[in-house]
């Protein structure tokens, strides 16, 4: 049984009939019964975690239960990216469509103030004391997550669920070169704290491939979660021991901290494009507010109305979704943060005529520069997401996080708990970028109990003529937004799951005023017209991402697709046959 309890609500319907959209030519069979059972799916970052997914479904849990037996299981196998010392998002959706917006967000301890990153001159501190080590870490809000999903939408209990992250914890998972990768881009931040170094390096350096990662510490911990639920994490022997370890090491978090944290359940953003219905992630996610303006922006003046000029087809696409990208982060910066502490003038952002203003600034024979845009910012590299569906039509698009690859470093050595370093996505000083580059104002400063700015967009699609749906998400940082993005529109265009998650990605956020763009993504020919328009470009040398996207055919049948760029996995389980 569903049980649904709203604490507090942030709620946008937003109206969008997007012109030039192709139709995807899919539409359900009148024929088929409405009684079949979805085919059930995974997609996740890693193989592991996908496998204890679907073999959750198979025992019989719905897709909650599977989502949580997925994530725990990344946040083992993928310390770099996620885990029980860091938080996310969770988007849920019932087979009746109830959807329902979990914020497991990390907040702020209640020792923290707005300029505990600066030094006596008023500057950012030079020691990256928002990055490296335990003063970078918020109260975590992951295990609250597992605990309230299981007790409140899962159908097993919450021991079962956490078995297979508990197993492999003790029995270890080897070294991939995904995580030589990110183990080597943090190796002088784990060097510094000799307990992370300890797990996750080998005598301070970068494992071998193959090397068992053991972790009997948090083996432990995961097993008082899994016994005792919410207060086997915020209360008793482990809270304890955090708190210890914490403080030890020059960190501000206290026992009642702990204790005080709560997930917080909002209503999802929803946003009609055409005859397609999304949700997404409101607010502390700047997800859902952005895609809305994004959208909105599309539908007060579509591309075709603007004089192309001698521009590319291609070239003239991506100026314009550039221009569009640049508008959204603008407001990013300027007007969002946690809403429980800031007046988001909603109304404001994602009304039909201040959306109509702002696209009709656009250019189609120049860029805009992001300083002529009016504004006054005032006086997740790393993360992970999966999606679920199982038999019932019951939905999860979850994104994750501990921020940077191995979060803040520091590991508590008594618990085997990463922490994350999600206090530097607050605006440490206005105007000032964070780690992604990304800006922010007051809307977005330190405050005590506060959760920061994120943006962690994960996303459901439906088709109200009865065509495809998709579970999408994604980690990429600041890029989060504009990959999730891009997907919605290659989806609404009719491109395939593998074309979608596979196709370059390039990326604008206001500041810095340039076009971000994977190598190759883009053509030369391209490049030059986006020069000659004014476009500053930057090739950011590789790839980014690490797309999972489940798409749902009309006969119920599913296909999860998992980024090529990261080394997940998509599954499926049996195809679904009638409930005779």
């Amino acid at each position: 049984m569903f049980r649904f309890c709203r604490f507090s609500a942030v709620t946008l319907t937003l109206l969008v009939a997007l012109t030039g959209c192709a139709d995807p030519g899919i539409r359900a069979d009148q024929s088929l019964a409405v009684d079949t059972a979805y085919q059930p799916a995974v997609a996740s970052a890693h193989p592991l975690a996908t496998q204890a997914g679907i073999d959750v479904m198979a025992a019989g849990g719905n897709a909650f239960d599977a989502a949580i037996a997925t994530a725990a299981v990344l946040g083992v196998v993928e310390p770099y990216s996620a885990g029980i010392g860091g938080g996310g998002f969770w988007l849920l959706q019932t087979g009746t469509g109830d959807t329902i917006f979990v914020d497991a967000r990390e907040t702020a301890p209640g020792a923290a103030h707005e300029t505990m990153y600066l030094n006596a001159n008023g500057y950012v501190h030079p020691d990256k004391l928002s990055v490296n080590g335990p003063l970078a870490a918020g109260i975590p809000g992951q295990p609250a997550a597992f605990a309230h999903i299981s007790q409140h939408y899962g159908e097993l209990a919450l021991e079962p669920v956490l078995e297979p992250a508990i197993r492999l914890a003790n029995e270890g998972f080897p070294v991939d070169e995904h995580y030589q990768r990110l183990a080597g881009w943090r190796q002088t931040a784990l060097r510094q704290y000799p307990d992370a170094s300890a797990v996750f390096l080998r005598d301070g350096q970068i494992p071998e491939e193959g090397a068992t990662i053991r972790q009997p510490a948090l083996a432990n911990t995961l097993s008082q979660l899994a016994r005792d639920g919410h207060e086997g994490f915020y209360e008793g022997r482990v809270a304890r021991e955090l708190v210890e370890d914490v403080r030890r090491a020059g960190g501000i978090w206290s026992r009642e901290d702990l204790a005080g944290y709560r997930v917080i359940e909002r209503e999802p953003i929803r946003i009609q494009v055409g005859d397609r219905q999304l949700w997404s992630a409101p607010p502390p996610s700047s997800g859902g507010i952005a895609l809305a303006q994004m959208f909105g922006m599309m539908a007060a003046v579509p591309r075709q109305q603007l004089e192309q000029g001698d521009l590319s087809p291609e070239a003239a696409r991506v100026h314009y979704l550039a221009e569009i990208m640049r508008r959204a982060y603008r407001d990013r910066a300027l007007y969002l943060g946690d809403p429980d502490f800031t007046d988001i003038p909603l109304a404001k952002l994602t009304a039909k005529a201040y959306l109509a203003e702002l696209a009709s600034t656009i250019s189609m024979s120049s860029a805009t520069p992001s300083e002529d845009l009016d504004g006054d910012l005032g006086a997740g590299m790393h993360t992970t997401h999966l999606s679920v569906l199982d038999r019932d039509g019951n939905r999860v698009s979850a994104t994750l996080s501990i921020n940077l690859p191995f979060g803040s470093a520091f590991l508590s050595a008594q618990t085997g708990v990463l922490l994350n370093n999600e206090l530097d996505d607050f605006a440490i000083k206005p105007g000032v970028p964070n780690a992604y580059g990304l800006v922010g104002g007051e809307a977005n400063k330190v405050e005590a109990g506060k959760r920061p700015l994120s943006s962690m967009t994960p996303t459901l699609m439906s088709d109200a003529n009865g065509g495809r749906s998709a579970i999408i998400g994604t980690p990429g940082g600041s890029r989060i937004i504009t990959m999730v993005y891009l997907g919605l529109l290659d989806l609404i265009d009719g491109k395939t799951a593998p074309e979608v998650v596979q196709a370059g990605r390039f990326h604008h956020q206001y500041l810095p005023d340039v076009i971000q763009y994977e190598p190759g993504s883009l053509s030369n020919s391209v490049l030059d017209q986006l020069r000659s328009l004014g476009h500053e470009l930057d090739d950011v040398g590789r790839e980014y991402g690490n797309m999972q996207l489940i798409v749902v055919k009309p006969d119920r049948t599913s296909l999860a697709v998992s980024d090529p760029r990261g080394g997940g996995a998509g599954s499926v389980g049996p195809p679904p046959l009638p409930d005779n």
